[in-house]
């Protein structure tokens, strides 16, 4: 899959030094992989959860990722990062 916007994720773990080794993980598996649809991506991130039309992924233990995923063309686009606390304020809607 190819990821769009990979820099939101530069700039997040800029700020959360710890994050950086957990978000190069993330990128590095989601590129290798070629899900048809959500029930097979859940076989690679089975921490993996669908809200509408995005899929947001554990990040860690303390962090999530949104995105948008095309399964068709195998793009991501990532429309946030952000603590699990700023995610359960919905602060990744804005």
């Amino acid at each position: 899959m190819k990821v769009r916007f990979k820099i939101k994720t530069e700039k997040f773990w800029r700020e959360h030094p710890d994050s950086k080794k957990l978000l190069q993980s993330w990128h590095k598996r989601i590129t290798v992989i070629s899900p048809k649809h959500f029930v097979e991506l859940r076989n690679f991130f089975q921490q993996a959860d669908r809200v509408g039309n995005l899929t947001v992924f554990n990040i860690g233990l303390d962090y999530r990722l949104i995105a948008l995923i095309i399964y068709k063309s195998q793009e991501v686009y990532i429309r946030a990062v952000c603590t699990h606390k700023d995610y359960d304020k919905g602060k990744w809607k804005e």
